[in-house]
């Protein structure tokens, strides 16, 4: 474990990985860049505090366990009193806002990760844009679902038994992208998570939220002015769902699908991000190339073992 005062840098966690620099820092615990002595590879770490009253990296490791398996969930090694990804995850933002192309394919794989925790009996409660991370390297193109502390079991394994509705629950989650229920203390269910997810769409689409108090006085088809109408199909469907009715998410991502197809996109993983990293790169090496070209006298060829000292 890393001392709570002063760098963390170097140090060794769990003979797995040595610590590189801090990345951020919550209520459970630190999370750490590290980099895998095993494979050599960059890994996030995830330390946890020996002061917090709950169990919170316990709990999260034993659901990525259960929901193991499915496309989007990272594998986990428990290390000491925290865990580590065998990956670096990390999601971009262009400007906060985001291409109709790269909403949709996100909306494709977000309802299915979200549908692969709801077929392990448990449900979200933390939908965000911070929860969603992309994979790098192999992985670049495949969007991670993270963060289960909040996560519920909403079912019984054996008996299939829906836990009962109430009306006296507090606010879980964060406000912006609560549903409407959940800030009626409605207890969450199902579509709590896919309503928010609906949220975290049009958060990418406007850059912004036009709301604090005004949710539940919001008509979907106001919050999504502008855009397609798929938009407000999706909210007002999930918006209408009982507590107990598992949504269908094959139905949600055909919504999407069909209105990719429309806008007649190429389903190529060619994200907003991808193309601001490639035209950097060819606006770097069209700089590099106009500097050589401009220290070239005119008529002569470059000379090849200055053209090769460091620093050129």
């Amino acid at each position: 474990t890393a001392s709570s005062s002063g760098s963390k840098a170097g140090f060794i966690v769990g003979r797995k990985c040595k610590l590189v620099w801090e990345i951020c820092s919550g209520s459970f615990g630190d999370i750490c860049l590290a980099i895998s002595i095993i494979k050599g590879e960059e890994v996030a770490v995830k330390l946890g505090s020996h002061n917090a009253r709950h169990p919170q990296l316990l709990y999260k490791s034993r659901l990525y366990k259960i929901l193991q398996g499915g496309v989007g969930i990272r594998h986990i090694t428990v290390v000491c009193h925290g865990f580590f990804w065998d990956l670096a995850l990390k999601t971009s933002f262009c400007s906060r806002r985001f291409t109709m192309k790269t909403v949709l394919i996100l909306a494709d794989q977000m309802i299915s990760r979200i549908e692969h925790v709801h077929t392990k009996n448990f449900i979200h409660r933390a939908i965000k844009p911070d929860n969603f991370l992309m994979g790098i390297g192999r992985h670049c193109s495949k969007l991670f679902l993270i963060d289960f502390g909040l996560a519920k079991k909403y079912r019984d394994n054996r008996t299939r038994q829906h836990m009962p509705y109430r009306e006296d629950k507090s606010l879980t989650g964060t406000a912006l992208y609560a549903t409407i229920n959940a800030h009626l203390g409605i207890e969450q269910s199902h579509q709590d998570d896919m309503e928010s997810l609906g949220y975290v769409l049009m958060y990418f689409n406007r850059t912004s939220l036009p709301w604090r108090h005004e949710k539940m006085s919001t008509p979907a088809e106001v919050l999504c002015k502008g855009f397609p109408a798929e938009f407000a199909i999706y909210l007002n469907y999930c918006r209408g769902l009982h507590f107990e009715k598992a949504p269908d998410c094959m139905y949600l991502r055909q919504l999407f699908c069909i209105l990719f197809k429309t806008l007649s996109h190429q389903y190529d993983y060619t994200f907003d991000w991808t193309m601001l990293k490639q035209k950097a790169a060819q606006q770097a090496a069209s700089s590099t190339g106009q500097g050589q070209q401009a220290q070239t006298p005119t008529g002569k060829q470059p000379d090849k073992t200055k053209s090769n000292m460091k620093g050129f």
